[in-house]
């Protein structure tokens, strides 16, 4: 279930990459529910030993995007400028 949000929201966010400043939104989503769902993923991976595995895979990835598409986010040219 999850990949089918995360697939769904993958597509949404290509199309918001035509412009970014105007799913600001959109954005702001996925990185927030990345932050989110890493932020968890880490408490349940320092906590249950057998899910320690995230900590080198998806938690990680899950920080790293959020970071990306901040950093890309930010550095959008507005228009007119």
């Amino acid at each position: 279930m999850i990949v089918g949000i995360y697939a769904t929201l993958g597509v949404f966010l290509i199309l918001a990459a035509r412009d970014p400043l105007a799913h600001r939104s959109l954005i702001g989503f996925a990185v927030w529910s990345s932050v989110v769902h890493g932020g968890i993923m880490a408490v349940q991976s320092l906590t249950e030993v057998g899910h320690r595995g995230h900590l080198l895979g998806d938690v990680p990835a899950l920080f790293i995007i959020a970071i990306v598409l901040t950093v890309l986010t930010v550095l959008t040219p507005r228009r007119g400028k």
